[in-house]
């Protein structure tokens, strides 16, 4: 699978032969396009990130869709979204968040490499994919550089607990956000669990993704029981049937046999039985009696209509498909590993952050922490107490300190 720019006077030669852009121009996504030198075809098919993904040029390991799927559902990634990723790479699961978050999405991007960011800040731009920022920085020493602004943050980086700090910063404080870490050995893995235990993350989870393909196939329905039944029923009363005609061709042939003895002990001619061929014969045909078979009985044929018009091909295949069950079973061979995926949740900022109010000592020794956000609220529910009520309250304490 190759990603073609259609220009107009360009052609594309591979192992299926020639093709023109100009007869690729107007086509609606999906048409087969057969080569000029008639050596094979191609379909025409609407860019997305998954096709991206899947013929991209490789300029770090990629995400694949089994794990990018998975990593939006999990940080809660929709439209208008505000998500931060480090480690821009090749942009594959860039692309898949540039579709998810939409326009009024916002995706901020980073990547360590120079070269490789610039690669990537063209594709965007020739894509179209002017919801995401992209910036050449070291998030694990520098930052992000922006403060509650994302509702998800994916590390997929060499050192992610470096960056754990900085990017609890640049999460919302209002809201319930996620985050999730990308590493492929279990090292990583312990030593960004205790990086997000420290920044005060919650419901820490790991989760390794493997594809377990399954094969189907379409097998006959299974016969019903009470059916099996009267087959087995039928099929005694044959067999009954046939002793007992063996039975009597035995008795027919025992028959025969002793009156033959009998007339040639007599030397009168053998008139029944006739010459000696014929003989032959009759003792040949009572010693194999014919069975007479009921053929519909035995065996269901599928009979048509002779006046009526013959089946198509998705009709035979929906008549077959009625006869038949779909059975599925996993393939042995399952894909590998690919990386431990580390998700922990961000809950929101209790509204009492302390503030330092400092004094002229320059030691700053009568420094003191004042919760502001609580005393602000009771102040409000001061206000709120009649006068009387809270004069007679503030009497009442009075009297009982005295």
């Amino acid at each position: 699978m190759v990603p073609v720019t259609v220009t107009p006077g360009l052609e594309i030669n591979n192992r299926f032969g020639v093709f023109n852009h100009t007869d690729l121009i107007g086509l609606p996504y999906g048409t087969k396009v057969s080569s000029r030198n008639g050596r094979g075809f191609v379909y025409v098919l609407r860019p997305t990130p998954e096709l991206w993904t899947l013929s991209l040029p490789h300029r770090t390991q990629i995400l694949y869709i089994a794990d990018i799927a998975f990593i939006i559902s999990c940080l809660n990634i929709r439209p208008g979204s505000s998500v931060i990723e480090a480690g821009t790479g090749s942009g594959s699961f860039s692309h898949s968040v540039a579709r998810t978050i939409g326009p009024s999405g916002r995706l901020h991007s980073y990547e360590f490499h120079e070269e490789r960011a610039t690669k990537a800040r063209d594709e965007f731009a020739l894509h179209g994919m002017t919801m995401v920022e992209l910036s050449h920085r070291n998030v694990c020493q520098q930052g992000f550089a922006l403060l509650d602004e994302a509702d998800a943050v994916f590390l997929d980086l060499p050192a992610p607990w470096e960056a754990v700090p900085h990017a609890k910063l640049a999460m919302k404080k209002n809201r319930v956000t996620h985050i999730c870490c990308f590493s492929p050995c279990i090292e990583q893995v312990l030593r960004t669990v205790n990086a997000l235990n420290r920044s005060g993350f919650t419901d820490l989870t790991m989760y390794e993704t493997l594809l377990r393909p399954h094969e189907v196939h379409q097998v006959p329905k299974l016969v019903s029981i009470d059916s099996i039944v009267e087959q087995v029923k039928l099929h005694e009363i044959k067999k009954e049937q046939r002793r007992l005609q063996q039975v009597e061709a035995s008795d027919k042939k025992r028959n025969n046999l002793k009156r033959k003895r009998e007339q040639t002990e007599e030397g009168g001619p053998d008139l029944d039985l006739g010459t000696g061929d014929q003989k032959r014969r009759r003792d040949l045909d009572a010693s194999h009696p014919s069975t007479a078979v009921d053929v519909d009985s035995t065996v269901t044929k599928h009979t048509l209509d002779p006046s009526s018009p013959p089946l198509n091909h998705k009709e035979a295949r929906l008549a077959a498909l009625a006869t038949s069950t779909p059975m599925s079973k996993p393939m042995p061979e399952v894909r590998g590993h690919t990386s431990y995926l580390t998700f922990a949740t961000l809950l929101p900022a209790l509204n009492n952050e302390m503030v330092m109010e400092k004094n002229d000592d320059p030691d700053n020794v009568g420094a003191r922490w004042e919760d502001t956000e609580t005393t602000d609220a009771f102040d409000q529910l001061l206000a709120s107490i009649p006068e009387d009520e809270l004069d007679r309250v503030l009497a009442g304490q009075a009297l009982a300190d005295g």
